[in-house]
């Protein structure tokens, strides 16, 4: 093996390979993001996204996994890649490329504990996220406008409200994400076109006739429908 290795030992630079996480929460109708405040330097103190160095015998998404575990407790989130950052001088230290992945969960549902290297780690609203350590603030840039483009070819939901919520309430996650009004109107008759809600009115009791119903996806179709795709512009 050793041989090998020799045989095929290139005088290339080798930089360093991290990642990054960037993970969405929606509660009380606002979204939120998971931040650390960094307890080591460099950028000491600062809030950053989960992540660390990749190690030699994991994958880029393993070691995503283990850094969430490690540094915020979390387990057991859904991940997609979302892009490669690999500006020359983004960390101060020596070249870092970075490879960033994201997660949609109901923020309610995961309570993070601080861990390796992290004095603190809790959600904060984007308004909060604001001079982020090395280039997390670009990071996050490009997260939301990935989310923002995602909400037009796939139903966003399940992922970030609780299992039984009212129209208004899926209207404002729409409203949160993309950032601009969304008329009420179109906005009913678009989403339940898309066949991906049941509607439970019928088990609400003593239900006003102005009262919203309540809903719930159909996770089936709704999964269905994230592989097929859908045009939800609005």
């Amino acid at each position: 093996m050793e041989q090998v290795k020799e045989q095929f030992c290139y005088d290339y630079a080798r930089p360093a390979v991290t990642v990054d996480c960037v993970i969405f929460g929606f509660d009380a109708n606002e979204l939120k993001v998971l931040l650390t405040k960094r307890a080591i330097d460099p950028y000491l103190g600062k809030m950053a996204f989960c992540g660390g160095f990749i190690g030699e015998t994991e994958t880029a998404e393993q070691c995503a996994r283990r850094k969430l575990y490690e540094e915020a407790g979390l387990s057991d989130i859904f991940l997609e890649q979302l892009y490669t950052f690999s500006d020359l001088d983004r960390d101060p230290r020596f070249r870092v490329i970075s490879v960033a992945y994201y997660a949609l969960v109901q923020s309610t549902n995961y309570q993070p504990v601080a861990g390796v290297g992290i004095e603190s780690v809790q959600w904060f609203s984007l308004a909060e996220a604001k001079d982020l350590a090395f280039d997390h603030n670009r990071i996050l840039e490009l997260a939301l406008q990935r989310l923002k483009g995602k909400i037009r070819y796939e139903p966003i939901g399940f992922e970030l409200l609780p299992p039984r919520f009212t129209l208004p309430d899926l209207h404002k996650l729409y409203e949160t994400i993309l950032e601009r009004p969304i008329d009420r109107g179109n906005f009913r008759k678009k989403i339940l076109s898309l066949d991906v809600l049941v509607d439970h009115s019928a088990t609400q009791q003593n239900r006003r006739a102005r009262e919203a119903k309540i809903y719930s996806f159909d996770q089936q179709k709704y999964e269905a429908l994230k592989v097929k795709g859908c045009y939800f512009e609005i």
